[in-house]
């Protein structure tokens, strides 16, 4: 079953970004400024290959070993900082322009307000040169002073760049060099922080970080992120991708499955036929025939089902078949599951039957008579209280039930404790 994404890696930032520090562009006027003797004198030089009418960019690079040889103090620094980025910016030679933002940053003299503009230039370029951890370190300098930059789209659209998006875009930068395992630890840390501050995590960061799992084929991290985005960002959408995820990440057999696609239904995130039909061959007409049925008259009734479609009809004449039946067995299998020798299968039988017949109540009684039991499935039968629970509006015992499964249903189990929250909060 696929995921469905509505913006499956994020919207991608364009070149038209790109900007040039404005007080690189300025020619250094020395006056008032502490040059030192020699600086001088290996500037004058520089400056006059670039100023004249027939500028030499190619000595003024030539020269600039000599020139940063020369430098004494911080307007020095920042002078030959801001003439090798103009000659670099003059002979598109991205090596020197980083070169010379890195000499104009050092420096100190770089005016406030520009210093974030001078780290985000200088990532774009030093990512440009496949630089990873110099373009990392201009995003941390750029987040530092709450840098900000208006940017294109790659949908023709404009919007406000900020620090959750740089925290973004370095991990990307770990992404990209195949880091995925430094590039989570990144989002995890950031995320954790904002939690630990009573802050909301950014959605784009939870979304990145899960589609960045999905599609590199990492199911625990996967797992691990979809829950977290249906914790922060509860919609259709999220819980569809949680269960999905669920569901194509392990290779479960049908009791877990059915208690996912239970999940599923409660939260109406069924996208397509398949998930109606798996619901029907893991719920099986024969040994839960009113769950069947009712859930063959949803899909019939959400326009996704097939009235047509031989096996669900085929399913459907079978539930109905049996349902009278089985419903008249009800008594007898409550005294037998209550009786003081009832063996596990009965009890189970019991749990399970009433479950699927909404009776959560009795559903209940047994699972919990079930736990006392030799040889009984603990995570399952945990599971299956946890949502009888649920069902009768006991929120705070479901939570408790669902947290002590453990094993391979832990996260089915896991994303039935998140939905218990939420409908205990009123979501």
């Amino acid at each position: 079953m696929a995921l469905a994404f509505a913006l499956v890696a994020g919207t991608a930032f364009t070149g038209a970004v790109f900007e040039t520090p404005a007080h690189a562009q300025k020619k250094e006027a020395p006056a008032k400024a502490d040059y030192s003797k020699g600086f001088i004198a290996a500037y004058t030089p520089v400056n006059e290959n670039v100023s004249g009418e027939a500028p030499d960019y190619a000595s003024a690079a030539a020269a600039a070993p000599g020139l940063v040889a020369a430098v004494e103090t911080a307007d020095d620094r920042h002078a030959a900082g801001s003439i090798i980025y103009s000659v670099g910016t003059k002979s598109d030679n991205n090596q020197l322009m980083v070169q010379g933002l890195e000499l104009m940053l050092a420096s100190g003299k770089v005016a406030p307000e520009q210093v974030g503009q001078f780290h985000w230039t200088s990532y774009q370029l030093n990512q440009r040169l496949g630089n990873t951890a110099a373009a990392r370190q201009g995003l941390e300098g750029a987040i530092a002073v709450n840098y900000t930059l208006d940017a294109q789209l790659t949908d023709g659209s404009t919007r406000t760049l900020g620090s959750d998006d740089m925290h973004r875009m370095i991990a990307d930068l770990y992404f990209e060099a195949e880091d995925y395992p430094t590039g989570f630890a990144y989002l995890d840390e950031q995320m954790s922080a904002r939690q630990a501050a009573g802050q909301p995590v950014p959605e784009a960061w939870v979304k990145h970080a899960f589609v960045t799992a999905y599609n590199n084929e990492m199911p625990e991290r996967a797992r691990e992120y979809s829950l977290l985005y249906v914790e922060e960002y509860p919609t259709k959408t999220t819980w569809g991708d949680a269960i999905a995820v669920a569901l194509n990440s392990t290779r479960y057999e049908y009791p877990e499955i059915l208690d996912i696609l239970r999940l599923s239904r409660r939260t109406d995130t069924f996208r397509d036929a398949s998930m109606y039909t798996e619901y029907i061959e893991a719920a099986d007409p024969r040994k839960f025939p009113g769950e069947v049925l009712a859930v063959i008259d949803e899909g019939f009734a959400s326009g996704m089902l097939d009235r047509t479609d031989p096996y669900v009809t085929e399913s459907r004449a079978e539930a109905e078949r049996r349902i009278q039946a089985d419903k008249s067995d009800l008594p007898e299998l409550l005294a037998d599951a209550r009786a003081g020798n009832a063996n596990l299968l009965t009890v189970m039988a019991a749990g399970d039957t009433f479950l699927s017949y909404d009776r959560a109540a009795e559903a209940e009684e047994f699972y919990t008579k079930a736990l006392t039991m030799s040889g009984v499935n603990t995570p399952l039968v945990l599971t299956r209280m946890g949502i009888a629970q649920l069902d009768q509006g006991k929120h705070a015992e479901a939570e408790a039930t669902f947290k002590k499964v453990e094993g391979a249903r832990a996260p089915i189990a896991n994303l039935w404790a998140v939905y218990t929250t939420q409908q205990n909060a009123g979501g």
